[in-house]
């Protein structure tokens, strides 16, 4: 506790007394000690100066005419209930007096003649004790201040269920007034059937059993006053005081949360079934008859539900043979949306024997007209003609598709020269390809950046070194196992941050 300060405030003090002389004393006297000072002449006078001004202090003569001493502390101690002391003067018999004034609700008793050396000493006392009482009302105002500004409710109730105290936020959440509550079996807030049972579990409680409550946290079913019920999260914590046992329970309205968690249940239940759809829509799109074909290889792993890589595969009615492989800017369902135009449009063609030139034209437009500025398609494509020697080969966006042998060594590179698909119109798009010969046991590999680019933990990416090397002596049937295993080998567990796709496409 904070001692008080040297110079405490000084005491406005009532004195009561009938002898003009004592009051004329005792005015001079505590002036000179710095208080203020008002006089009566009787008892009546005392309650009525009293209840206009409280002071801080009574100095009351017991023998006054009108009312004396003890009745005027009785009245002035039954409608007060703040502490202010009273102290009885008299020249009377000192014990017969200390007895009756202390029954009467007097505080102490100086006898007259006064010892004006005693009074002193006994204001300053008084003047210590005021000043701890006024900490102490403030401290108790700013707790009580504290607790009505929390938003959970704050009850205290004794070791029979009775409420001693509540804070504002009690009332709002219950609809009670405070002043009712008080006194009141905290059964008052709780719906059958635990308003019956609580104080059993108390009183099982404080006969040593097993905390039902106290000392953890959970979820309830609370009842306002028009008995309303409505969940709600309650922790519990005991209290000991002056030996006797407290708990204190604070209370949080969770409805309104409930509902939040119900409604974004319900969104992400709805989103769920908008995603499945979407799935099945976009698998229905990508997984064509084309792509099992014996001579096609081909792998996709994206890194959400949906991919934004796509490859695809088909043959014309004139026996051609086409393949795709398409990467789109961004992840997730816009992504794989963006690439679904090219999917149809592709399919649409290659059983209409176009041109590279004719379909890349196509590809171009729709993804110009259909998907918004800034979004593109980075694109590889390939036609093989019917009789299976030759062909021709568009990169742009992609990495560079290679043509392996029969052992996986590279025999040719087709560079990435042209813009992605979305970006230019057809009038500025490069639609030139690339002719390539080819034999038994050759490849053609198409692969997206997320292969290469895809690093380990040690920020070390798989490179084209690397998908190099792994090609080395793998056989054209086991190729895609093996790019997958070492890819896997590289990344241990740390996951790919883009898509990862590629086709393998065979000679025959």
């Amino acid at each position: 506790m904070t001692p008080p300060p040297a110079n405490l405030p000084p005491l406005n003090i009532l004195v009561a007394d009938d002898t003009l002389s004592n009051q004329r004393l005792l005015e001079v006297f505590l002036s000179k000690l710095g208080h203020q000072v008002r006089c009566v002449s009787n008892g009546a006078e005392a309650v009525a100066a009293f209840n206009a001004e409280p002071p801080d202090l009574v100095l009351m003569d017991i023998m006054m005419p009108v009312m004396d001493g003890f009745d005027a502390a009785r009245q002035i101690k039954a409608h007060t209930e703040k502490w202010i002391p009273v102290i009885f003067l008299s020249a009377l018999d000192r014990d017969q007096n200390l007895l009756a004034g202390l029954e009467a609700g007097g505080d102490d008793y100086l006898s007259k003649p006064i010892n004006f050396v005693i009074l002193a000493a006994k204001l300053r006392v008084i003047q210590r004790a005021l000043y701890f009482q006024s900490e102490a009302q403030s401290a108790l105002s700013r707790i009580e201040n504290l607790s009505n500004s929390i938003l959970e409710a704050i009850i205290t109730i004794d070791r029979h269920g009775i409420i001693q105290q509540c804070n504002l936020a009690t009332e709002i959440i219950f609809q009670w007034p405070a002043s009712e509550l008080h006194g009141q079996n905290i059964a008052v807030l709780m719906p059958a059937p635990q308003s019956q049972e609580h104080d059993f579990y108390i009183s099982r409680y404080l006969a040593g059993g097993p905390p039902t409550v106290v000392g953890s946290r959970r979820n309830v079913i609370a009842m306002r006053r028009n008995g309303q019920t409505f969940p709600a999260e309650l922790a519990v914590s005991e209290l000991r005081q002056k030996g006797d046992r407290f708990f204190v329970g604070i209370l949080r309205d969770i409805s309104a949360e409930q509902q939040t968690q119900h409604q974004l249940g319900a969104f992400h239940e709805a989103v769920q079934d908008e995603q499945r759809l979407a799935k099945q829509l976009i698998e229905l799109q990508l997984h064509r008859p084309g792509l099992q074909d014996p001579l096609v290889q081909y792998w996709v792993a994206p890194t959400t539900t949906f991919s934004g890589d796509v490859v695809a595969a088909a043959r014309s009615p004139a026996g051609g043979r086409y393949a795709l492989l398409a990467d789109a800017t961004g992840h997730g369902l816009a992504a794989a949306i963006s690439v679904l135009p090219v999917l149809a449009l592709f399919y649409r063609m290659a059983s209409q024997n176009q041109s590279l030139s004719n379909i890349l034209q196509e590809l171009n437009q729709q993804l110009l007209e259909s998907v918004p500025t800034g979004r593109f398609v980075a694109l590889s494509l390939v036609f093989v003609a019917p009789e299976g020697g030759h062909g021709q080969i568009w990169v742009g966006g992609t990495p560079a598709a290679l043509l392996l042998d029969e052992w996986g060594r590279e025999i040719r590179h087709f560079a990435s020269t042209h813009l992605p698909l979305g970006i230019v119109s057809n009038q500025e798009l490069d639609i030139a390809v690339e002719s390539f010969e080819w034999s038994q046991g050759h490849q053609i590999l198409l692969f997206s950046d997320g292969l290469i680019e895809a690093e380990r933990g040690d920020g070390e990416a798989f490179g084209l070194e690397g998908l190099r090397e792994t090609l080395l002596h793998s056989s054209p049937d086991s190729r895609k196992k093996v790019l997958m295993h070492a890819l896997g080998e590289h990344l241990s567990a740390n996951p790919a941050q883009d898509d990862v796709s590629l086709l393998l496409l065979s000679h025959s």
